[in-house]
Formats: C-alpha cells, structure tokens, sequence
C-alpha cells in the first residue's frame, strides 16, 4: 500500500531537544503514518486493532492518541499550520504560521515517501521566500528598536529590577534574531537557548548576552549588550542585503545609553525588499513577532484570524 512515514509534528524528540526526563509523559514509539484519503480510516482502524500495548518497554498508546498517527498528507498540514503547502503558500499562510510549527513540520525524520509528497509539502516550507524573509528580519530589528534604551532608562532612575527584565527581553529578542538570520525558525521559550546555543560560530555572542544577564547594575549590562549588538550587526553585514552598515554603538539621541540604532538596520532590510506590496507591509511581521500567547500560536484559526485583522490581508 502507497505510504510516506515519518517523525515529525508536537514533541521533543522531532527538533531533538528530548532528554531522560522527557520520557516521564506521553513518552513511547511514535510515528506518523500518512495514506491516500479514502483509504485513511480502513488504515487506522487495522492499526488500533492490532498495534501491541507496548514496544521496546514503552507503552504503544499515550497522552490523548495512540503512538500511530494515520492521516492523510493534507489533513495532517492543515491541521498543523492551517493550510495545505502543497499550493504555493499566501503572504498569510507565512506569516500567520508560529515558528515553532515551522519548525515542527520542516524538522523530523521521514522514514519512507512513498506518496512522493510529505518531502514535496516539507521542502515548501523550509524557509520564507525571499523578499518575506526580509520583511520578518525587519520587524525583528524594528522590536529591538523599539526598547534598546529602556534598560538604561529604568537603570537610571533607580529600577533596577526592570532593567533586569527588559535586558533579558532584549538578549531573547536578539537570539531570535540571529536564529532568523541564520535560516532556522526560533523555537517556542522552552527550547529557544538550546536552539541558540547549538548554531556554530555563536559561542562568544552567547557568552556576551549571558553576562549581560547576569550583570548586577545597568551599565554592565549596557556594556554586555554593546558587545552583543556589534556581533550581531557584524553578522547583518555579512549577509550582504544593502549597504554596509556601521557596527558601532552610539548614544540614544541626547541622552546617556549606549545602543546600536537598530532601526538603521530595519530600514536597511526594508530598502531591499524589491515587491512594493511586501514592502508596503505594516512593521508587524509574523504572527510571533506579534504575540506570545500560547493560547494564540498553537490555534491555526485564531493565528490567521489575528494576522488577516492586523496586516489587513
């Protein structure tokens, strides 16, 4: 019977972030197992009546579905990410997809393909096409942008506590950032350090935002993400999307904090975008860029609800 198999969707184990501790729930052999539509039903229904309770020591059946998935390659996508990647996906499809689910369905194991159309749906996906994936590292410098002065700012006026925090909410947004420039769809916050931490070339940038973190007043912490905001403005110029831009630090207008003028680089981005329409673009992004609800970004419906409402698509 024509069949594709694979490792991929919800779980630890399919972006290989899954450790001893993962197996103490919904944890057992687990594959997808995809058949054309009309024959999905008559597949499940042999598979639960003979799948074995256990496999290898680990129970067959877990959580709220047996370790067997039987669908069809469309229905499986839809379900996912809301559409089927098998038609050219929309400016809405992009952007109205969670990085997490991106990552999801582009990461994993296929075992065997022989419909001849998960690789096809998962190689459509693999990453923005290109004056979208652009647009994306725009708004993420424009986020930056948007609250590079604040932890001086809160320092100076004596909290602490929120330089602290929006310190670590900028060393956050930078990872995500440098995850986007270098092609891989950030992780949801579980996962989003050990993605970072695994990309080569990335160990001093990592170490910078740690002690940045860590830093126990905000002109440390200033001084730390300084540091981090050069490498990362060295790696934009790398990239070779419009001008050359400097990677020095600079005071925030007239007042005392040392930033990176991140909208330079946003307007950069931008520049480059060729499609007028994409251009034209209200700054907002992905639907990650715009909200971190858990509640939002694990519905498909309300993703694409939220980004159609937003970008007015």
């Amino acid at each position: 019977m024509p069949h594709s198999a694979a490792l991929i969707g919800a779980g630890s184990e399919v972006l290989a972030f899954d450790t001893e501790r993962s197996t103490d729930h919904d944890w057992g052999p687990r594959v997808v197992l995809f058949v054309s539509p009309e024959l999905t039903e008559q597949v499940r229904s042999i598979v639960v009546g003979n799948l074995p309770e256990a496999f290898g020591g680990y129970p067959t059946r877990f959580g709220v579905s047996d370790g067997v998935q039987v669908t069809d390659v469309t229905a499986w996508f839809r379900e996912r990410i809301g559409f089927d990647p098998l038609r050219p996906p929309t400016t809405l499809d992009w952007l109205a997809t969670p990085w997490q689910r991106l990552a999801e369905v582009t990461c994993g194991e296929v075992f065997h393909d022989g419909l001849g159309t998960l690789e096809r749906a998962r190689a459509a996906l693999r990453w923005y096409p290109g004056d979208l994936g652009l647009y994306v590292l725009a708004c993420q410098w424009r986020i930056l942008a948007q609250q590079e002065a604040f932890p001086g700012r809160c320092g100076e006026v004596g909290d602490d506590l929120g330089s602290a925090v929006l310190t670590a909410s900028l060393a956050r947004d930078l990872m995500r950032l440098v995850l986007l420039m270098r092609r891989r769809y950030p992780p949801y916050a579980k996962w989003l350090g050990s993605a970072f931490a695994r990309l080569s070339g990335t160990a001093e940038l990592g170490e910078d935002l740690s002690r940045a973190v860590a830093a126990g007043d905000w002109r440390t912490r200033e001084s730390h993400l300084g540091d981090a905001y050069r490498r990362v403005a060295a790696l934009h110029n790398r990239l070779g999307v419009g001008e050359q831009l400097d990677t020095a630090t600079r005071g925030f207008h007239d007042r005392p904090f040392q930033v990176i003028g991140a909208q330079r680089f946003a307007d950069a981005l931008t520049g480059a975008i060729a499609d007028p329409w994409i251009r034209a673009l209200p700054p907002i992004g992905s639907v990650d860029q715009l909200s971190g609800s858990t509640d939002l970004l694990t519905d498909p419906e309300r993703c694409r609800t939220a980004m159609r409402a937003v970008l007015d698509l």
